[in-house]
């Protein structure tokens, strides 16, 4: 949404500092939902719900993020988004937890580790915790379209 928000400006560069911040608190949103999650796993709280459902769903997640994320950051980076690869990091992010979602469940299932979920959802939250840190400062490996173009030369702007 903070993507398409921003390119629907007359000139999107000037909506990419306020996107990157909208994507850097939905990762730190991110990390505390699945911190939250796992500590009520850890603590028994709440246990893994067993679903083939989840399962297959978790499995069709992990095969077509990583693609969604590939094309998302080729297209901010050909446009020089900051923005937009950071955003394409948050969809590899869901792919990584769709990965332990399954891993969590499928162990669950076979040996009872329900420890196993919330294990991986906590390095997961550790990943998105830097991920957003790395948007906050607009440290995305990516520079304005200004500055491909040769209208400005590229530097790197505190953001």
């Amino acid at each position: 949404m903070a993507v398409a928000w921003q390119f629907a400006a007359p000139d999107p560069e000037q909506r990419e500092k306020m996107a990157l911040r909208v994507i850097a608190f939905s990762f730190f949103a991110l990390a505390a939902s699945v911190t939250v999650d796992a500590g009520l796993l850890i603590l028994g709280v709440r246990t893994p719900e067993h679903s083939p459902v989840g399962i297959v769903l978790a499995a069709v997640s992990l095969m077509v993020m990583p693609v969604l994320s590939w094309l998302e950051r080729r297209t901010g980076r050909e446009l020089g988004s900051a923005s937009a690869v950071a955003d394409s990091k948050q969809t590899l992010l869901c792919a990584y937890l769709s990965a332990a979602v399954l891993i969590g469940l499928l162990l669950d299932t076979l040996f009872s580790w329900a420890w196993a979920d919330a294990v991986a959802a906590l390095v997961i939250a550790g990943f998105a915790i830097r991920e957003g840190v790395e948007a906050w400062k607009g440290d995305t490996c990516a520079a304005p379209v200004s500055a491909l173009t040769g209208e400005r030369p590229l530097q790197h702007d505190a953001f």
